[in-house]
């Protein structure tokens, strides 16, 4: 069974107290042997019991080269501390009155608090309006002209764009009405090429008739039918 919890309060019984500090400091002596072998860390331990005896350690062979440096890190750090809090203390009265004189310059270009003022400084005053007025026009001039330069960039990346679309368009229609009507432009392309068509273009009427009788004497460019019936009435 474990041991219970020990209550944090001081032992009123001399004799417990006693034993118990000796455990406890043999328990403090190892932990801080321990950390320093471990960790390779410079530890001094110094206690004192309630009789007033001593008890010390150190991973240095001498325990005041520890307290030296442990008293030099102190004092830097405590006049670190003391000069920081001076410096603050004699900054803050400036900073103050810095702030005030910034909130009164905008009051005064808001055209408050002008009542103290004379001739020169509202001179002077003016003078500032007019030329952080200038630069407030100078920036939007600059930032106009960026903004018109920009959209023209992009009007013509879009009228780019649209013609490239509008010819695309095109040459889809072309596409359509070839796919449409393949038989118009087939029977045009035979006709073209058709013997008799083109002995008539080419060698006129009495050329076409002698080229186009057989051995019977008949026109072939006459149908048949047609020769019987003249041949009947004849």
């Amino acid at each position: 069974m474990g041991r219970g919890r020990v209550e944090m309060k001081r032992i009123e019984n001399k004799i417990s107290r006693q034993v118990t500090f000796s455990k406890r400091r043999s328990g403090l002596l190892k932990k801080t042997n321990e950390i320093s072998v471990l960790c390779d860390a410079e530890v001094a331990l110094i206690v004192f019991s309630s009789n007033g005896k001593l008890f010390e350690y150190s991973t240095q062979s001498s325990m005041e080269n520890i307290l030296e440096r442990y008293e030099s890190y102190s004092y830097a750090e405590r006049n670190l501390n003391t000069t920081y809090k001076e410096n603050w203390t004699l900054e803050y009265p400036k900073l103050m009155a810095r702030v005030e004189l910034l909130q009164r310059n905008i009051r005064h270009f808001m055209g408050e608090d002008l009542d103290a003022f004379n001739l020169r400084e509202f001179q002077g005053l003016e003078q500032q309006l007019d030329t952080a007025l200038k630069r407030v026009r100078s920036r939007k001039n600059q930032l106009m002209h960026e903004s018109i330069s920009q959209l023209q960039k992009k009007e013509k990346e879009l009228q780019e764009r649209n013609n490239l679309i509008s010819k695309k368009l095109k040459e889809n229609e072309k596409k359509q009405i070839v796919q449409t009507n393949p038989g118009q432009r087939s029977t045009m392309t035979f006709l073209l090429q058709s013997p008799s068509v083109t002995n008539l273009a080419i060698g006129g009427p009495s050329q076409a008739t002698d080229e186009s009788q057989n051995r019977d004497g008949y026109n072939t460019l006459m149908p048949p039918w047609m020769f019987h019936h003249v041949h009947n009435k004849g």
